[in-house]
């Protein structure tokens, strides 16, 4: 055969398995199309409505109090609530997975969605690495607090080891077991060595939850600027960074339902309200007080600021 001839039927060839792959892509992406647009239409409407909720003034203003008395007065659902549910199970997954990690969780998260949005908002690098020092030095403040925490539980606990009942005809069967004294025992080895542990000590669970939550719900609050400031720019927020924000939203809601769970099934007074007190006062000197100082202070400032237009920021402002 001619080499000539040879490599314009292979030419040919190549052509007509190149048209052939193009239909058959075509016939698998047609049908994703289909399912992709409304899965799509529906996330876009229900992170609009959620940025919505969370950009009102309603919850800007008030959150804070209505989380105050959700532990407050959340230990009374302890008189209604079963003691064969499955939260009241100290090994349920909700507890083992998520209570136990929790900063880990709310960090990851909320930290890619503040790279995220002040990337897709203004594309600086510098601006980003600002924004997102507000989840460092969250974390620093709660790394601090829990050593503070752990040190004052030693300091002011003591660990006890239960002994054997003397056996005696006389004595009262219901009678207590002695406890013999460990004074050179911290609460985490105690514990470890199934020990009991009795001293004063503050819920870390529920300062850490109480924290998250504020913490989120400060965060997210811009989003819906964010979407005003895209639509006026006709521009639509990417896919990713609204699922970001909807992942974040439902780790709001799992942190609520984890303490209501343990101020309902678990109730420990006082512990868990200055937990919740500490919670409060972290997010208040952080958002309330250090945050709205200016740069040159060493703020990294609040969320959203540097990253909207002017117009907008006048318009929050009011």
């Amino acid at each position: 055969m001619d080499p000539m001839t040879e490599n314009a039927s292979k030419s040919f060839t190549a052509e007509i398995n190149l048209e052939k792959l193009q239909k058959i892509a075509a016939e698998v992406i047609l049908p994703g199309r289909f399912i992709f647009r409304p899965l799509n239409a529906a996330l876009e409407l229900i992170t609009s409505i959620l940025a919505w909720i969370l950009g009102s003034s309603l919850v800007q203003k008030h959150f804070h109090l209505m989380l105050s008395g959700l532990v407050l007065f959340g230990p009374v659902l302890s008189f209604w609530v079963s003691k064969y549910s499955i939260f009241a199970n100290g090994n349920h997954y909700l507890y083992r997975k998520f209570l136990r990690s929790t900063w880990g969780w709310t960090c990851i998260l909320t930290g890619s969605f503040i790279i995220l949005l002040s990337f897709s908002a203004r594309r600086s690098i510098s601006l980003t690495l600002r924004h997102l020092s507000r989840i460092g030095l969250a974390g620093l403040l709660w790394w601090g607090c829990r050593r503070l925490l752990t040190l004052l539980e030693n300091a002011a606990g003591a660990c006890y080891e239960p002994l054997a009942p003397v056996q005696d005809t006389q004595s009262s069967a219901s009678a207590p077991p002695l406890l013999l004294l460990h004074e050179d025992q911290t609460k985490a080895s105690c514990l470890k060595a199934n020990m009991m542990w009795r001293g004063y000590e503050v819920s870390q669970e529920t300062l850490i939850l109480c924290l998250s939550c504020l913490l989120l719900v400060e965060e997210l609050s811009v989003f819906g600027r964010h979407l005003a400031q895209e639509k006026r720019f006709h521009r639509s927020p990417s896919a990713p960074l609204r699922v970001l924000f909807l992942l974040c939203v439902v780790l709001l809601f799992i942190w609520m339902v984890l303490l209501l769970c343990l101020l309902a099934y678990f109730p420990a007074w006082p512990s868990q309200q200055l937990g919740g007190a500490l919670g409060y006062l972290g997010w208040r000197s952080l958002y309330q007080g250090w945050y709205r100082l200016t740069p040159s202070e060493g703020s990294p400032g609040l969320p959203g600021e540097g990253l909207f237009t002017s117009t907008d920021s006048d318009k929050h402002s009011q």
